[in-house]
């Protein structure tokens, strides 16, 4: 399951946040918690309240602590998040989908990462060429800019990326499945 919303709330915490902003979003999360708490009371839905409540005291615990600590917690409720709504993902596919969302923190020496918009339409690229169905004149102009385009759009995705793709050509996952992978993957 795809939560762009939830994705950039991580991408916000961990790229441009500091303490300020952390207690806006504690309180938000509180405030929140509470509306959710009503709601459950009336629908019988499984309780919230606990994980946002574990999550905020996670972060509270790490406000006045390192990047790595609060980086660790963010991976934990990342995969806690991955296992709830992707069950499907194996925990190889899951450690590799947090070190693609965990490259950007800052501190790290990482190189920059290709925005989100841009590799999806380099995967899309790579996939219709793969799949026989490029024009052969794009793969032309490609080859005009680039060299050996295919190869080098291959070496600057994630492997999350590249998993998602070979189960897809390999037709281990449907199109949909595979759509929704690359989105989730991507954090739009």
């Amino acid at each position: 399951m795809t939560d762009p919303g939830l994705l950039q709330a991580l991408d916000y915490i961990l790229n441009n946040s500091d303490e300020s902003a952390m207690d806006v979003l504690i309180e938000a999360v509180t405030r929140r918690k509470r509306d959710l708490n009503m709601f459950n009371a009336i629908s019988g839905m499984p309780d919230p309240q606990k994980i946002a409540k574990e999550i905020t005291e996670k972060i509270n615990a790490n406000i006045g602590g390192s990047i790595e600590g609060m980086r660790k917690s963010v991976q934990e409720m990342i995969i806690r998040v991955l296992r709830e709504h992707a069950p499907e993902l194996n925990e190889k596919q899951i450690n590799d989908l947090c070190r693609a969302w965990l490259v950007d923190t800052p501190g790290t020496n990482k190189n920059p990462a290709i925005p989100p918009d841009v590799l999806l339409s380099m995967i899309e690229q790579f996939v219709s060429f793969s799949g026989g169905e490029m024009n052969e004149s794009v793969d032309n102009n490609l080859r005009e800019e680039m060299g050996a385009w295919p190869q080098r759009y291959w070496n600057s995705f994630p492997p999350v990326i590249r998993q998602i793709i070979t189960d897809y050509l390999k037709n281990k996952i449907i199109e949909k499945d595979f759509k929704s992978k690359i989105l989730l993957a991507l954090g739009i």
